[in-house]
C-alpha cells in the first residue's frame, strides 16, 4: 500500500473525523434506517433508499480514513533540522514578481490541502516547483495562466 504523508495537524484531523463518523454519524444513520423501516415497503420507500445511500457513503469514508491513517507517515515540520530551505510543510511565502504581490502557502498532504485556507497539496505543480528550493530563490511556475516567475521571500516550520 502506498504511504500517505500528511502533517501532524492533517493526522489530527482525520483522527476526530474518523472519531465523528463512527460515534455520531452511524448512530443516526441506524435510527433513520429504523425510522424509514416504519414507512412500509422498502422497494418505495425513499426515505429508506436515502438514508442506505448515507449509510454506504459513511462506511466507505470511515474505510477510507482508516485506510490512510493505517500508512500514514506523519512529518513534524517543527521537530525537523532545516534552515532556509523549502520542505513538506513549510510555510511560504512567495513574491509574484509581476505582479508584485505576495502570497502565503503551507505545502501539506493531500487530504489537508484547502487553497481557501493556504493549504496546497506537495503534489501540486507549484509545490514541486518549489520542494527544495531555498530563501529567496527565484523559480519559474507553469499555470493557467501562463509562466509565472516567483521568488521566496520567507520560509516558516510552524
Amino acid at each position: 500500500m502506498e504511504r500517505v504523508v500528511m502533517t501532524k495537524k492533517g493526522n489530527e484531523a482525520l483522527r476526530e473525523e474518523l472519531k465523528l463518523l463512527k460515534s455520531k454519524e452511524r448512530s443516526k444513520i441506524i435510527k433513520a434506517i429504523a425510522q424509514a423501516r416504519e414507512f412500509g415497503d422498502l422497494k418505495e420507500n425513499a426515505e429508506y433508499h436515502a438514508a442506505k445511500e448515507k449509510q454506504s457513503f459513511v462506511e466507505g469514508r470511515i474505510k477510507d480514513i482508516e485506510t490512510k491513517l493505517s500508512n500514514a507517515e506523519i512529518i513534524d515540520v517543527t521537530s525537523l533540522d532545516i534552515k532556509d530551505r523549502v520542505v513538506f510543510g513549510s510555510t511560504i511565502e512567495l513574491e509574484n514578481i509581476a505582479a508584485s504581490t505576495l502570497t502565503k502557502y503551507q505545502i501539506v498532504g493531500e487530504d489537508e490541502a484547502s487553497i481557501e485556507n493556504g493549504m496546497i497539496s506537495y503534489k501540486a505543480p507549484i509545490s514541486r516547483a518549489i520542494i527544495g528550493k531555498n530563501l529567496n530563490d527565484v523559480i519559474k511556475f507553469d499555470s493557467d495562466a501562463g509562466q509565472e516567475i516567483y521568488k521566496i521571500q520567507k520560509i516558516e516550520y510552524i
